[in-house]
């Protein structure tokens, strides 16, 4: 009998343990992944060594505020951030409003903040002091070119970004899709890296048009002033949500909010407001919601039925 009451404790004992062990563990998973150190991913919209140069200040800045090593890279494209992000081995990503919205559906990333930007007046694609929490894409033709509007495409070849590029590809497609001109199928596309290089691909005549934020431009002003008049816009989309910083879901909610206070503290230093400038055009960041994006689900289906 005493033999029978050790065993009876002992399994009890273990059964605690492990009954323990699984409320530990749920309480551990239901509190998040709290970094230790944090990597932070940028997709080129320029020269991925310039980039990368640029942002490298906000390791140290970060670092400061938040107490762990922040390592800043840069990656080949955006589909290479949200699949390192969906395999944890990002957890910080700049993603443009498509990118995001596919990370999310994908179940790699949630909404942090967005991107605030100075808007943009035309013509002559001058910036304003407005902050604005979005932008539009437009279509550049060479000055002087047959191409008077977006009905003179049909044919001819276009510079265009990354197929999850919102302003380089998924806007300019769908809204012309919409208006019956069918680009996937009528015109020729040519994927470049960087909308630096889809201005200069009109600008050398190596395509007859380019799909580029507005006023991207301004990205190639400082080796030719004259680009504002040499290439010049046909055609104005609809406002797309601003850029985002996303993180892994599985973050710790009170990392997330403490990350969320260091990056809008970091963009009203004067320092850290030339870093964002420089690398993405940003100003500042703000909170929003993930149903802001629903129009680039819209435009995203809209492209999808084109491929059919």
């Amino acid at each position: 009998m005493k033999k029978f009451k050790k065993v009876l404790v002992a399994v009890v004992a273990l059964l605690v343990a492990v009954v323990a062990t699984a409320c530990s563990s749920s309480s551990s998973s239901k509190k998040g992944y709290t970094p230790k150190s944090l990597t932070i991913e940028f997709v080129p919209s320029q020269s991925a060594t310039t980039l990368e140069a640029r942002a490298k200040p906000l390791e140290k800045m970060l670092s400061k505020r938040l107490g762990i090593p922040v390592h800043v890279t840069m990656s080949t494209d955006y589909n290479t951030v949200v699949e390192a992000m969906k395999s944890k081995k990002v957890d910080v990503g700049f993603l443009p409003p498509d990118a995001y919205v596919l990370a999310h559906k994908e179940g790699a990333a949630d909404l942090l903040l967005q991107a605030e930007r100075y808007g943009i007046k035309q013509p002559g694609g001058k910036t304003t002091n407005k902050l604005v929490r979005s932008y539009r894409a437009e279509i550049l033709v060479k000055k002087g070119s047959k191409i008077k509007s977006w009905k003179d495409l049909k044919g001819k070849s276009i510079s265009v970004q990354d197929p999850t590029s919102s302003a380089g590809y998924v806007f300019p497609i769908a809204e012309l899709k919409e208006k019956g001109l069918d680009v996937l199928k009528s015109c020729k596309l040519v994927t470049v890296t960087g909308h630096d290089q889809g201005v200069l691909n009109v600008l050398n005549g190596d395509t007859d048009a380019a799909f580029v934020f507005e006023d991207a431009r301004t990205l190639v002003i400082k080796d030719n002033p004259k680009i504002m008049s040499q290439v010049v816009p046909i055609y104005f989309t609809k406002p797309i949500p601003n850029d985002t910083i996303s993180v892994r879901p599985d973050m710790n909610k009170k990392f997330k909010a403490k990350l969320a206070k260091a990056f809008i503290a970091i963009s009203k230093t004067k320092a850290g407001k030339k870093v964002i400038e420089s690398v993405y055009s940003h100003e500042g960041y703000t909170y929003a919601k993930d149903s802001d994006f629903n129009i680039v689900r819209k435009y995203d289906k809209i492209i999808e039925s084109s491929k059919k």
